[in-house]
């Protein structure tokens, strides 16, 4: 984002609105309304929801920078109206919307703007899911309503098969704190995604929904969600019996996977008498590892330990390269050579 093509008061809300954000909102695009002036003063967000994203433009007016920015919501959502004239549901001036007192030079309107239209977003989507007729997404309904956080979404369309999507968060656990030294910026979560299918009477009531546990790629590159085995859903099940059976089961690994860490960083700094200083390392993660042990004249030997995921089960692996250093260049030529995995016996702990 070029700051002098943007106007500066739509490029301070912008800015504030991607370093303040609760949620990883991002720009899919920039560009400007006029074709004299040249400016940059629309863009596209790419909002989270529902372990998804949704495309909304934001349309302000480079020549009238005073004004609020209209919003464009996607072509499905063309019934989705947060913010209804007076006369109707609601008024335009009520205190809770945030147009209704637009102040152009407040660089935190537009991050406001964009959580309140969000919540609101969600509202709609809890009641076109509601709305639907089917009596299984009906009763799923009814049994989950106690729990806080979940978010649905009502796909249709007439390319589009018609499903109930839910994104249901899981473990009351601050995942952040319990890793210590980790570099993420947003609160990291683990959900489960479920799918129902609707309108389809011929489906038996008690079959099974599409089921994915889904994480953030900051939190997937630390636990390998991938590799957790989903428990059976069972004939008959519903979300209400399913999720305390996947809660328990996912604890207990993300509490041993997350005790593993320092286990780990035991492990290594014993190597370092045997295999030298570390050169390069993974300090949160703990799963690659290389250390210089060895330097020749013009050689240089290294080796790296490659550790399993923290919900792996796998066998510790290594690699020994020899580099040899020419003139002022650093050109290597990698001979691996496999080596057994170190003992690890007398380390408590799963690593």
């Amino acid at each position: 984002m070029a700051i002098d093509t943007v106007p500066p008061l739509i490029y301070a809300q912008l800015n504030y609105l991607l370093t303040h954000s609760p949620l990883p909102i991002k720009v899919e695009h920039m560009w400007s309304g006029s074709k004299n002036n040249g400016l940059l003063d629309r863009f596209t967000l790419l909002i989270p929801f529902c372990l998804d994203y949704i495309k909304w433009d934001v349309i302000y007016n480079a020549l009238y920078p005073l004004m609020a920015p209209d919003i464009i919501f996607g072509p499905e959502d063309e019934s989705f109206r947060p913010f209804p004239v007076s006369g109707e549901e609601g008024d335009l001036k009520s205190p809770k919307n945030s147009l209704s007192d637009w102040n152009c030079k407040d660089p935190t309107r537009l991050l406001s703007l964009i959580l309140e239209l969000r919540d609101l977003y969600m509202t709609y989507q809890r009641k076109r899911v509601g709305d639907v007729d089917d009596e299984r997404v009906k009763f799923e309904l009814s049994t989950i309503f106690p729990r806080e956080g979940i978010e649905m979404y009502m796909t249709s369309g007439v390319e589009k098969t018609e499903e109930v999507r839910f994104a249901v968060p899981l473990l009351d656990m601050d995942i952040n704190k319990m890793v210590t030294g980790c570099p993420w910026r947003h609160q990291q979560k683990i959900f489960l995604q479920v799918i129902f299918p609707v309108g389809r009477k011929y489906m038996s009531a008690s079959a099974a929904p599409r089921l994915k546990l889904v994480s953030s790629p900051e939190l997937k590159a630390l636990f390998s969600i991938e590799d957790f085995r989903l428990p059976a859903w069972l004939d008959g099940m519903c979300m209400a019996e399913y999720l305390p059976i996947l809660e328990e089961m996912l604890q207990t690994q993300i509490v041993d996977g997350v005790a593993s860490i320092d286990v780990r960083r035991k492990f290594i700094a014993a190597l370092a008498p045997l295999f030298g200083r570390p050169v390069e390392a993974d300090p949160v993660r703990i799963l690659v590892y290389s250390l210089l042990h060895g330097w020749i004249k013009q050689k240089a030997d290294l080796s790296l330990l490659c550790l399993p995921g923290l919900l792996q089960k796998g066998n510790i692996s290594g690699f020994l390269w020899s580099v040899y250093v020419f003139g002022t260049f650093f050109p290597s030529t990698p001979v691996p050579k496999a080596i057994s995995s170190p003992d690890a016996s007398k380390f408590s702990g799963n690593l």
